[in-house]
């Protein structure tokens, strides 16, 4: 697991790819962590579609570290483990999520910076 502000510190210095897993609606709502992309884990082909997907943004290296966010962190932790079963071997569930869980805050709640996303 990574803490916001150390997923939001990786992403910036180009050690850390984030993706926020929520849906197109959710992202209008709130906005999207910066530079984060946004792949919905409800992809049209399910998991495999997903996971193919992120293949695909990671230029197909496994071995790449992603971050993953939703609201609160409870679907990146089912989605963590798909990547896994795929073959990804590091997966970092952020999972205080963007508005807050047991586990912190939320990268909100800390002041990270978000971009909205009105035509998501």
């Amino acid at each position: 697991t990574l803490a916001a502000p150390e997923a939001y510190a990786q992403a910036q210095a180009g050690k850390l790819t984030l993706i926020d897993i929520r849906r197109p609606d959710e992202w209008r709502q709130t906005g999207v962590a910066k530079d984060a992309l946004r792949i919905n884990m409800a992809h049209p082909q399910g998991s495999s579609g997903f996971v193919q997907q992120v293949a695909a943004e990671v230029g197909g290296d496994r071995n790449t570290p992603i971050g993953l966010i939703c609201r609160t962190g409870n679907r990146t932790t089912h989605m963590q483990r798909a990547l896994r079963e795929a073959g990804f071997t590091q997966v970092y569930n952020i999972r205080e999520g963007m508005v807050g869980s047991a586990a912190g805050p939320g990268w909100i709640a800390r002041g990270l910076p978000v971009e909205a996303c009105p035509s998501c």
